[in-house]
């Protein structure tokens, strides 16, 4: 499996305030990009995975609308966590 438990702690220990926050915009956001670079590899591989490549949709959208969310209301937390999980170029 690729997404352990242990990964999890180390990406919210990262991206939240603690290992234990889970409800953060940032550890959500870092979580679902984690995800979506793992199953982006995956499309790639196996390109008639067409299940898979709708999960991946709509985990972009998932995140999407999280960073919307997060532009409104504080953009500064916006600008650090895209620049921190280099999501833009």
């Amino acid at each position: 499996m690729y997404l352990t438990p242990e990964i999890k702690k180390n990406i919210f220990k990262e991206y939240g305030q603690s290992e234990f926050d889970t409800g953060s915009i940032e550890g959500q956001v870092a979580l679902f990009t984690y995800r979506i670079r793992h199953l982006t590899e995956h499309v790639k591989v196996n390109k008639k995975d067409t299940v898979t490549e709708r999960a991946l949709v709509r985990l972009v959208g998932k995140r999407r609308r999280l960073l919307d969310y997060l532009k409104k209301t504080d953009i500064e937390r916006y600008r650090e966590l895209i620049k921190k999980l280099n999501l833009r170029k």
